[in-house]
């Protein structure tokens, strides 16, 4: 028999992951900045009991994953997930300000104070070095980013949660919502008819047979990605569009010759290919190791994903290196080309072909693509109308989707999460309903635009790098890149904002 809980005013519940949507799908090809839905539904109870005027709330966190297997999780020294995100320094100063960053494995993390950025048509460049910037116009140094994985930011999360009191009662993990609905006009005179009721399905350790249980929420936040069923259950819309594009993620390791032995650690490569239709990313990990952002068309991710990893490695190599013409021709061979074809035909064109860029060398080279970890998602931008309906808030994937380019869908995700925990604290601090439109309008005002802003600059950029060949568009953007190359101070506050500041 199903339990029925009628939570009195004041109380207050998370829905995360539901409807038997699991992280599965990002597994299998899914974008690293897409799949962190569990991590912001997670910092966002952790902000709710920890902080000590919205720690009488009672928080409910719906996970369909086995939660137990995220707080255990361990991983190889040389195995690294392909499944990982760039954290700003405004993001990382938040997770530290609540306790969760201290229980962050930091041998798998990797900052990065650097990135250098080019285009495959044109030549422009451009290079991002907080280090060198600072002293020169005596700023604060600081990191672009930080890499971590997402199963070791998950693993500190849960660890922070779980040294809290009387904190596990509310965490319904292995569990799916089969329903979202109004609840009802009870006879005692409680009036539930306007709070969302939701049916939950728990998987049982000891027994076949699922639990079922009832909880109506004061106020329920749908963190639950792109295809949001919190969302459908309020009816906003999510107008956008597909790129069309394909994104492949994959987990390098690279060769520690002499010159990039000391740098490699610190630097982010990008190399924009508008031919191919997008970027190309290196995002360092703890070294030897990388991981590989590259957005382009659907037949060439199917292609590439096709080919053995030795194959598969050296057009890597090529992506960095080679001109878009020779790139596309070693992306024409047919699949059935022996391996051995790609690295000679790499090894004749290298020498005659000048350098991708007159500011700085490629990255070092790629030694291998660790097995198991190449995988390919779609790229879209979807944004919600709204953020709020009665009742209802949403954040991260299932409030907005972006262009990965920037890698800001987790930072915006967590920004989010703050926003909204300040949203809570005011209401209760003045005594107000926490699920009242008027109260979650705060939220929706600070966030909807913002979001909305770095959306667009992603999805901008996305269209000015589709400009393919040499002619004025491409002529254009070059110019464009080798200005702002030169305006150190516009240059710093691009930084700036890039990280949270």
């Amino acid at each position: 028999m199903a339990d029925n809980y009628a939570p009195p005013r004041g109380r207050y519940l998370r829905c995360g992951d539901s409807w038997g949507r699991t992280c599965r799908t990002c597994l299998a090809g899914s974008d690293k900045f897409v799949c962190n839905e569990m991590l912001v539904e997670v910092a966002d109870k952790f902000f709710l009991e920890n902080l000590h005027a919205t720690a009488n709330l009672k928080v409910a966190l719906i996970e369909s994953q086995d939660l137990a297997k995220a707080r255990d999780w361990t991983a190889p020294v040389d195995q690294f997930s392909n499944r990982v995100s760039s954290i700003t320094p405004s993001s990382q100063s938040l997770l530290e300000s609540v306790g969760a960053w201290r229980h962050i494995d930091y041998s798998r993390i990797q900052p990065y104070d650097e990135m250098k950025v080019w285009d495959g048509s044109n030549g422009s460049s451009i290079q991002f070095d907080w280090s060198s910037e600072a002293a020169r116009y005596g700023s604060l140094a600081r990191s672009i980013a930080t890499m971590v994985e997402n199963a070791n930011l998950t693993r500190a999360l849960l660890t922070r949660l779980s040294e809290l009191d009387d904190i596990q009662a509310s965490i319904f993990s292995n569990t799916t919502v089969t329903s979202i609905a109004n609840g009802t006009d009870t006879p005692d005179g409680f009036n539930l008819s306007s709070w969302p009721t939701l049916s939950l399905s728990q998987k049982s350790s000891s027994d076949e047979n699922p639990i079922r249980k009832r909880i109506t929420a004061r106020l329920l936040i749908g963190a639950d990605g792109p295809s949001s069923p919190v969302r459908t259950y309020t009816s906003i819309s999510s107008p956008g569009w597909d790129y069309s594009r394909h994104g492949i993620v994959a987990t390098l390791k690279l060769e520690q010759t002499p010159h990039h032995i000391s740098s490699t650690p610190k630097i982010a490569y990008q190399r924009f290919l508008p031919a191919l239709g997008g970027p190309i990313a290196l995002l360092p990990l703890p070294p030897p190791y990388a991981s590989l952002v590259w957005s382009t068309h659907p037949h060439h991710a199917a292609y590439l994903k096709s080919l053995p990893l030795d194959a598969f490695t050296t057009l890597l190599n090529a992506a960095f290196r080679l001109s878009p013409t020779d790139l596309s021709y070693l992306l024409s061979l047919p699949p059935t080309t022996t391996s051995t074809t790609y690295p000679s035909e790499l090894a004749w064109r290298l020498p005659h072909t000048p350098p991708t860029s007159p500011l700085f060398p490629p990255p070092p080279p790629i030694a291998s693509v660790l097995p198991g970890t190449p995988a390919s998602f779609p790229l879209r931008f979807r944004h919600a109308s709204t953020y709020i309906s009665p009742r209802t808030a949403l954040l991260g994937d299932a409030a907005h989707s972006i262009h990965p380019l920037a890698g800001q869908g987790l930072n915006l995700g967590l920004a989010d999460a703050r926003a909204l925990h300040a949203t809570i604290l005011d209401a209760v601090t003045e005594g107000a309903d926490i699920g009242d439109m008027r109260v979650l309008q705060r939220y929706n005002q600070e966030r909807w635009g913002r979001n909305a802003a770095v959306g667009g600059v992603c999805d901008a950029l996305h269209w000015i790098y589709s400009v393919e060949g040499n002619g004025v568009g491409s002529w254009m953007r070059g110019m464009g890149v080798r200005g702002l190359e030169r305006m150190g101070r516009v240059k710093e506050w691009v930084m700036g904002r890039a990280g949270g500041g």
